[in-house]
């Protein structure tokens, strides 16, 4: 599969992280920034992140800056988008495996390097179960639709 990859300034120090995690699961990366650590925000690299996807160039999303928060509420205006923003690899594995999410938000400055690499591994191996979980997922699209 592949993944985009997108970070502010608050993220930067947890990208290379991320990406070697989903690399040695054998994931295909594709970074689209920030590159450094200036004031930037974060809003314009989750669009970014999320154009890749909705053009069918990656499968997946990880978003990173301070807490997540601003990449999930960002992300998820989009259409077509389910952003998750977890600190924990149990709900890592429900916004996949319920939720069907297909960007996983993480905040650097509230979750460690290992701990990162538990939540990005639970997200990346689980699939979505479909069933009764997809009657939601087709609500949530629902509602997408009508606002």
């Amino acid at each position: 599969m592949k993944f985009v990859l997108a970070n502010d300034h608050g993220g930067i120090d947890l990208e290379p992280v991320v990406k070697e995690k989903l690399e040695d699961l054998g994931h295909e990366v594709i970074h689209v920034g920030t590159f450094d650590k200036n004031s930037c925000d974060y809003s314009d690299f989750a669009v970014k992140a999320c154009e890749k996807i909705k053009a069918g160039e990656a499968d997946f999303g990880v978003l990173i800056c301070g807490t997540g928060l601003g990449m999930s509420i960002s992300a998820n205006k989009i259409k077509g988008i389910r952003a998750a923003c977890v600190s924990e690899p149990f709900s890592a594995k429900m916004s996949r495996a319920h939720n069907n999410a297909n960007i996983l938000c993480l905040g650097a400055r509230v979750i460690g390097s290992e701990l990162c690499k538990m939540i990005v591994e639970e997200f990346a191996t689980t699939d979505f179960e479909g069933d009764r979980h997809q009657r939601r997922i087709d609500k949530i699209s629902k509602i997408e639709e009508n606002n």
